[in-house]
């Protein structure tokens, strides 16, 4: 770049006639200036754990992300720590499942076909990159498969909706929302952008696992809870959201955006659960260990992980295990951030999960439909157990029983 600016403006200042002393030193600077203005590549800065922060390029970015490093890229929502909500003390979560007799019925209902057929289509798009056109089209998709699933279930006379949080960069958010008694909110979140590490406007990023996985699974969990009719007649005590999130990859940028709007508008968000890759086994059936699904512990709400463990317990068919991921390891981080109870299950532990990511060879093959639907029965589950719980009452019966 800088060669060829050079190459334009060297043939003018050689044709004229002279230049004046005085002259030379008032062209040269303006020619440095010129080619430092044109040079320098537009910074982000990042944050790589609490209070640490650095500027980088986006090809550093990419850089840090292909060694290992996760990051909260904090340029646009450096404030959100300041906008935490203090207002709403923690939540308690229940002692125990209690809704099993509403909640089994529905898990017949999830489809492994489903899941699959959501996932082909998801993972057929070149790649779901947050800057490229194909971000933006795959957004498309995935807002209006939402949408479809609620009028196929009739909710939407009952003011169940899904529309864009739209961002700046073109690929959207999508939020799906179901009004309950109260503005106290669940959220249940995905996100739906895929990455080349290697060259993300170019190369394919078929993003199977990560986090088209997620991205379906939720959105099976989402489609059959329609099926309650307390819950789309708005008889939950809580409302209930399904986020899936733009440009994760980028640095948690859409749940960030998403968090940070809700802080700011004080929403009282009880819960949020993050399902970030859900279909792989193998790394854990090649170590000889069980199939099992992966809890994270660090940088994660205590009391809202305790109660997911309970959840695998009652309603999975496989166990769960503990593991950890680091800072901003997914959108959850958003949420914890913004002063909101957070938690992140992934398919397995993280040293087990898939190798595969981030590349042209994240696909299908190496998943399993029937691990996804583990993950699609504690989802529906957990959204359906916190939708109905009176945190009100939990908070009172757990005040009066420390007295």
């Amino acid at each position: 770049m800088k060669a060829s600016i050079i190459g334009l403006l060297l043939p003018a200042a050689a044709s004229a006639r002279f230049i004046e002393a005085n002259e030379a030193g008032r062209f040269l600077p303006t020619v440095d200036a010129l080619l430092e203005e044109v040079e320098a590549p537009e910074r982000y800065l990042i944050e790589l754990s609490p209070g640490k922060t650095a500027w980088v390029t986006e090809d550093e970015k990419w850089q840090l992300r292909r060694e290992g490093l996760r990051f909260m890229d904090i340029t646009d929502n450096i404030d959100l720590a300041e906008l935490r909500v203090t207002s709403q003390a923690s939540p308690v979560f229940p002692e125990k499942v209690q809704l099993q007799s509403e909640i089994h019925p529905l898990l017949k209902d999830l489809s492994k076909d489903l899941i699959q057929e959501h996932l082909e289509k998801f993972s057929s798009f070149h790649t779901r990159y947050y800057k490229s056109d194909y971000g933006r089209q795959s957004s498309e998709w995935l807002l209006k498969t939402v949408q479809d699933t609620i009028k196929e279930a009739g909710a939407d006379k009952f003011g169940v909706n899904a529309k864009h949080f739209e961002h700046s960069w073109g690929q959207n958010s999508v939020i799906a929302t179901i009004p309950g008694k109260s503005n106290s909110t669940i959220v249940i979140g995905a996100h739906q952008d895929s990455i080349n590490l290697w060259l993300p406007s170019v190369l394919p990023a078929p993003g199977a696992d990560d986090d088209g996985s997620g991205t379906v699974t939720i959105l099976e969990a989402f489609r059959v809870l329609l099926f309650s009719k307390d819950v789309i007649e708005g008889n939950a005590p809580n409302t209930i959201e399904f986020h899936w999130y733009s440009a994760e990859e980028g640095g948690l940028l859409g749940s960030q955006a998403v968090f940070s709007d809700y802080a700011k508008k004080n929403r009282d968000v009880k819960a949020m659960l993050q399902q970030d890759m859900t279909g792989y086994v193998q790394g854990t059936l090649d170590a000889g260990k069980p199939e099992s699904v992966g809890v994270i512990t660090d940088f994660v709400d205590p009391g809202l992980t305790a109660f997911i463990k309970k959840v695998i317990e009652e309603y999975c068919e496989v166990p769960w295990v503990e593991t950890k991921c680091g800072y901003a390891c997914s959108d959850h981080a958003s949420a914890s951030k913004a002063g909101y109870p957070s938690a992140f299950v992934i398919e397995s532990t993280f040293p087990e999960s898939n190798q595969h990511i981030h590349n042209t060879d994240d696909v299908i093959k190496y998943l399993s439909f029937d691990h996804m639907l583990q993950h699609a029965r504690m989802t529906l589950a957990l959204v359906y157990e916190l939708g109905f719980t009176d945190f009100e009452k939990l908070k009172s019966e757990n005040e009066m029983g420390e007295l």
